[in-house]
């Protein structure tokens, strides 16, 4: 049986670690950019709080409005797959 030379970007798991297959490894890293990238966004936001402070809750969407939102875009998922 021939073994197949592992790409550049892949390793030997470490000591006691079990591999992934490429595709998971693929779908992780891009969990990962996706983490970061919520929490550069979410940085940003403080570091402007901290900057200008708090805005006027006038000016803010309230946030049971957002969840409503939020749950009918859900919603509407749900239903469109099914």
């Amino acid at each position: 049986m021939s073994q197949q030379p592992a790409p550049d970007d892949v390793q030997p798991p470490a000591a006691g670690r079990e591999a992934l297959t490429p595709d998971g490894a693929q779908a992780l890293r891009a969990y990962a950019a996706r983490t970061r990238e919520n929490a550069d966004r979410l940085a940003a936001v403080l570091e402007d709080i901290a900057l200008n402070g708090l805005p006027d809750p006038e000016t803010c969407t309230p946030w049971e409005e957002l969840r409503e939102r939020k749950l009918a875009q859900l919603h509407a998922a749900r239903d469109h797959v099914a």
